[in-house]
């Protein structure tokens, strides 16, 4: 929101139960919630659910807003916390074996393994699936962390803010997270036969 007052505006009307000032709250605010859930929903969560999640949690707690930082800042906590739930109350999942891939993903993590090359804009998709997958062996709590730090490119500093870690825990569960992907990795070569010598 571009105004801070407006936005305390909008606020207190909520409060005093609004319906007018609700619905344009949520207008203004949708695209932040989605581009937060999109970026870190649980495989088998619809991103509306989560944002539907995220909105009831912001009108819940709505009346603990102080105005002391700006509302977007506010919404994006409380997201990125809804967020981390979801992803927490995930089953386990199974770790990933080489023959779950598809023809086009174990192609291209041969083409890795045999070659140093940019991927061609034909792989980009298996590419991306597989990254998918990847993740997706993680613990939740660990995709969380490569997706923000790694996909998302945002700083430790900036996660620390957003999720209230320190930034000792932080590199700590990013490098945990970067070893289980690499283990990862090193199975499915293994288990193709990439890895023999």
């Amino acid at each position: 929101m571009a105004d801070d007052l407006d936005a305390r505006a909008l606020v207190a009307g909520v409060l005093r139960d609004d319906e007018e000032a609700a619905r344009e709250l949520v207008r203004r605010l949708y695209p932040l919630v989605a581009k937060i859930a999109r970026a870190h929903r649980p495989r088998r969560t619809a991103e509306e659910d989560l944002c539907q999640m995220i909105f009831i949690r912001v009108f819940q707690k709505l009346q603990q807003y102080s105005g002391a930082a700006p509302l977007e800042h506010w919404v994006s906590r409380i997201a990125v916390n809804t967020c981390r739930n979801a992803l927490a109350a995930e089953k386990a999942r199974p770790e990933l074996r080489h023959a779950d891939l598809s023809e086009d993903e174990a192609a291209l993590l041969n083409d890795r393994v045999s070659a140093q090359s940019d991927i061609a804009p034909d792989e980009q998709i298996a590419s991306r699936d597989l990254v998918e997958r990847l993740l997706a062996a993680l613990k939740p709590i660990e995709r969380f962390v490569i997706d923000m730090l790694y996909l998302q490119g945002k700083s430790v500093e900036e996660i620390a803010n957003v999720t209230g870690w320190t930034r000792t825990l932080m590199k700590v569960r990013a490098f945990r997270a970067r070893q289980k992907l690499k283990q990862q990795l090193v199975r499915l070569q293994t288990e193709a036969g990439y890895g023999r010598r």
